[in-house]
């Protein structure tokens, strides 16, 4: 049997042509800053990987692909950091290529902790039957006339309000952890109590990634071939999938 995931089945549908020719086939997964795109890409590599023909899965997100905090400085785009200007997208539009290729393709990795690219953790990729990414501006990687790099991508959405606490929930632990990590980037915020981090949870949603939500990652949603709609507990209330795939 299938492992129980409710996209597990369309993805394997529209795979097997190229599973069967050796192809690399990738799923991309795209939606708001702390919308759970990572706790979804790893459940759904796990249904992926249970399939009977055993396929090869990797996961990984694309956060790797952001420009370096020291590039983002010099542009003076810091804090535009997660909008599309800052992905350095014909990198990753090189990679998925090699991967499409059969190629062994370093894949770079993100540090939550250092809040930057870390050079020295890329994920080697060596043909994949599936690879799925997670990220943000991922319908932004193809180009009109060109082969499409991501095969099946899907978005999740959710009210913003529920997002918006997610992403508190997951920023304010991760500036305690790091405030006695003098390594970490949230080791400047060591000092501040539980309010002071919540509020600037609050300031970074409201100045950031609401706008970037709003007026860019929403595009992917438009482009997707599933959009998987949230409720409150990130349980699954919907999924719309393109008359193709159903």
């Amino acid at each position: 049997m299938l492992a129980n995931h409710p996209l597990s089945e369309p993805i394997r549908r529209a795979s097997a042509a190229a599973r069967a020719a050796g192809t690399p086939y990738i799923v991309g997964i795209g939606g708001s800053v702390a919308v759970g795109k990572s706790t979804f890409a790893g459940s759904l590599a796990t249904a992926i990987a249970a399939w009977p023909e055993a396929p090869l899965v990797d996961a990984i997100a694309t956060d790797g692909f952001l420009l370096p905090n020291a590039v983002l400085a010099e542009r003076g785009i810091a804090l535009r950091k997660g909008f599309p200007e800052s992905f350095d997208v014909e990198a990753m539009r090189a990679a998925l290529t090699a991967v499409k290729s059969g190629a062994p393709t370093p894949l770079p990795r993100y540090s939550h902790a250092t809040y930057d690219v870390d050079p020295n953790n890329a994920l080697l990729v060596e043909r994949p039957s599936v690879l799925i990414l997670d990220g943000l501006h991922l319908a932004q990687i193809e180009r009109d006339g060109a082969p499409r790099l991501i095969d099946f991508l899907i978005y999740l959405d959710a009210d913003e309000a529920h997002i918006e606490s997610w992403f508190a929930d997951r920023l304010v632990p991760l500036m305690v952890e790091g405030r006695d990590d003098p390594r970490s980037f949230y080791y400047q915020f060591r000092d501040w109590d539980d309010a002071q981090r919540r509020d600037f949870a609050t300031r970074v949603w409201n100045g950031i990634n609401l706008p970037n939500l709003r007026e860019h990652i929403v595009n992917d949603r438009d482009a997707a071939h599933a959009v998987v709609r949230k409720g409150p507990d990130h349980d699954i209330a919907q999924i719309a999938l393109r008359r193709e795939h159903r």
